[in-house]
């Protein structure tokens, strides 16, 4: 069984880069697996392994500076989420591009996930899903608003043109895991929203906590692992992943025509040049190969 770690924790790092490679070292010692982003404004990511290697890593990161109170999600998976372990070095640890948002300074009020339903049905609360719209397509609370925004870069932009439609309302803002609602709820209140109000472990800690028959969450929430998607008590979903465009589909968008293994679906038919396609076929190609090599290894 693997443990996995989701976690981000807001912190002032002077040289993120020196920070690399003991955390790079340590988790392929530990056979840790997964993504960590490191920036000036802290540390993103999840990370999968052995019970004891996680909790190795994990008692790394909270000795780096500030990380003392670092928290994070976890869940199980039978088979490994991840394939390598990458660390990677980024301006921000989730992308928004605005140089004075800090939410080290201040947030929206965190609201647990039992008060969760009771807030965002009142009629005075505007609740916005603060994620990517391929995201948002499998799943999403009761009455949210989608800004179909392709990436959380584009927030502002969309808060900016849409802002008249939330006059005297509060806002409750919500995302997978809370990282992007630490950013988003600052950004408000920067802009002179005074009621913004945000989930607090964002989707995932609600699906694991609140019981299906009281859930106002409908469908799947996306995750950036192998699992593509988990429900309430964070049950593995239905979906795959299209590597053509990184979506999630569903068993019977495999039997459409536009889809293609490793190339191609529905959603990203038309998206991409026939060039494109004849590299995806070589990678996929080159991965089927692979595999059937440690297949003759292991056999």
């Amino acid at each position: 069984m693997y443990v996995i770690a989701a976690l981000y924790h807001f912190t002032r790092f002077s040289d993120p880069a020196a920070l690399k490679p003991d955390l790079l070292a340590l988790c392929l010692d530990q056979q840790v697996k997964g993504t960590l982003l490191l920036a000036p404004e802290g540390i993103n990511g999840t990370i999968a392994g052995p019970r004891a290697g996680v909790d190795r890593v994990l008692d790394h990161i909270r000795g780096l500076p500030g990380c003392r109170d670092l928290e994070w999600k976890e869940a199980a998976s039978a088979e490994p989420p991840f394939g390598k372990m990458k660390v990677r070095l980024k301006k921000e640890i989730v992308t928004m591009g605005q140089a004075d948002v800090d939410p080290r300074a201040r947030v929206g009020h965190y609201v647990e996930a039992a008060a969760w339903n009771d807030l965002i049905r009142s009629p005075d609360v505007a609740v916005i899903d603060t994620r990517n719209d391929y995201e948002v397509a499998i799943g999403s609370f009761e009455g949210a608003i989608d800004p179909k925004t392709r990436s959380f870069g584009e927030f502002p932009a969309w808060w900016q043109a849409n802002k008249h439609l939330f006059h005297n309302k509060r806002i409750a803002m919500f995302c997978t895991g809370g990282i992007r609602c630490e950013k988003s709820t600052n950004y408000l209140l920067g802009q002179g929203v005074d009621d913004v109000f945000h989930l607090k472990g964002g989707i995932l800690k609600y699906l694991e906590d609140v019981p299906a028959d009281e859930s106002a969450w409908r469908g799947e929430c996306f995750v950036f692992d192998n699992r593509v998607s988990v429900g309430h008590g964070l049950e593995i979903g239905p979906h795959d992943l299209c590597h053509g465009c990184r979506r999630p589909i569903l068993p019977e968008d495999k039997k459409r025509p536009e889809f293609e293994a490793g190339v191609s679906c529905h959603h990203c038919i038309d998206e991409t040049a026939e060039t494109d396609k004849v590299r995806f076929r070589e990678r996929q190609k080159q991965m089927r190969l692979s595999k059937t090599r440690k297949e003759r290894k292991t056999g």
